[in-house]
C-alpha cells in the first residue's frame, strides 16, 4: 500500500498547489508563474516519494510506464485509482480553503484551474485542437520521463528535468486548454465545477492517455537492447 499512498498523496499535493495557484492567484503570478507552480509540486514530490512509487502522479505516465514494461496491470490500475483519488482530495481541500475566504467569491467563480476549449479556452480553441494539442503536449512530457528516469546515470536529476518539463509545457498550454497533460488533475476539477468543465473533460482524459501510449511505445521501440 505505500506505494499507492504515496500516489495519493503526490497527486493530492500537485492538484492542490498547481491547481491552486491558477484559481487563487492566477491574475498575480500570470501564465509563467502557474507553470512553475505545477512544475515545482513535482520537483518536490519526486525526491520525497520517488523512491517508493516512483512519483507517476499522472495516470498518463503510469500508461506510458506499463507499455515501456516496467509495471504491471495490477499496479496500473491501482496506480490511477489512487491518483484519481489523490487529485479529488487535493481539489477538495481547496475548495475549503476558497470557501473560506471573503474576497473570493466561491470556489465556482475561481474556476478550481479546470481545463478547456471554446467559449473555455483564453484563445477559443476547437475541440481537434485541443485534443491535438493535448497529445503534443503529453507526449513529450511522458517521453521525458520514461527517458530521464531510464538509467541511474540521469536519475539523480529526474525530478528536476520532469519538473521544468511539465512547467515548459505548461507555458504554450495554459493559454489554449489550461494544460491538462494528465486526466487526474483535470478530472478533480471538472467534478467540483459540473457543467462545461464535466461536458469537456473527455478531451483531457482521452488526449493525455493517447499521448502517454505514444510515448511508452516510442520510447520502448528506440530503446529495445542491442544486438
Amino acid at each position: 500500500m505505500k506505494k499507492y499512498l504515496a500516489e495519493l498523496i503526490g497527486t493530492m499535493v500537485l492538484v492542490l498547489f498547481g491547481c491552486g495557484s491558477a484559481a487563487i492567484a492566477g491574475s498575480i503570478l500570470g501564465n509563467l508563474g502557474i507553470a512553475f507552480a505545477f512544475g515545482l509540486s513535482i520537483v518536490a514530490m519526486a525526491y520525497v516519494i520517488g523512491d517508493i512509487s516512483g512519483c507517476h502522479i499522472n495516470p498518463a505516465v503510469s500508461v506510458g510506464m506499463w507499455i515501456d514494461g516496467r509495471m504491471d496491470e495490477k499496479d496500473l490500475l491501482l496506480y490511477i485509482l489512487f491518483q484519481c483519488i489523490g487529485a479529488i482530495l487535493g481539489i477538495a481541500i481547496l475548495v475549503a480553503i476558497i470557501n473560506s475566504s471573503l474576497d473570493l467569491g466561491g470556489y465556482l467563480a475561481t474556476g478550481l484551474g479546470q481545463n478547456g476549449f471554446g467559449k473555455a479556452s483564453s484563445v477559443g480553441l476547437s475541440a481537434g485542437g485541443a485534443v491535438l494539442i493535448e497529445i503534443i503536449l503529453t507526449f513529450v512530457f511522458v517521453f521525458t520521463v520514461l527517458g530521464v528516469t531510464r538509467t541511474e546515470k540521469t536519475s539523480n536529476i529526474a525530478g528536476i528535468v520532469i519538473g521544468l518539463t511539465l512547467a515548459f509545457v505548461h507555458i504554450m498550454g495554459i493559454p489554449l486548454t489550461g494544460t491538462s497533460v494528465n486526466p487526474a488533475r483535470s478530472l478533480a476539477p471538472a467534478l467540483f465545477m459540473g457543467g462545461l468543465a464535466l461536458q469537456q473533460v473527455w478531451v483531457f482524459i482521452l488526449s493525455p492517455t493517447i499521448g502517454g501510449v505514444i510515448a511508452g511505445l516510442l520510447h520502448k521501440n528506440l530503446y529495445t537492447e542491442e544486438a
